[in-house]
């Protein structure tokens, strides 16, 4: 198959390591470990962070509304369900 479900990761994967390979300190959406940030604790979730010639260099908090709050916290516990059920 050739449409942008093959296509969309691949770009992704491309501007993920050139910012990391020339340090362009870009903002991109990427799962990251959550130690409180988004209210949000010992969780993988995907959020905007700066990469860098460190990898993540920074979690950016933006401002939520409301109802984006609440659908960031429900999919996070169905995240935390199956990990819960898988066991790890």
């Amino acid at each position: 198959k050739t449409g942008s479900a093959y296509y969309a990761p691949s770009l992704a994967a491309v501007e993920m390591a050139e910012a990391i390979l020339k340090d362009k300190k870009k903002i991109l959406p990427c799962a990251v470990y959550l130690e409180g940030e988004y209210g949000i604790n010992n969780l993988f979730v995907g959020v905007p962070v700066k990469l860098g010639k460190n990898g993540v260099e920074q979690i950016i908090e933006i401002s939520l509304t409301n109802e984006e709050r609440v659908a960031l916290h429900k999919s996070a516990a169905a995240v935390q369900e199956l990990v819960s059920i898988l066991g790890i």
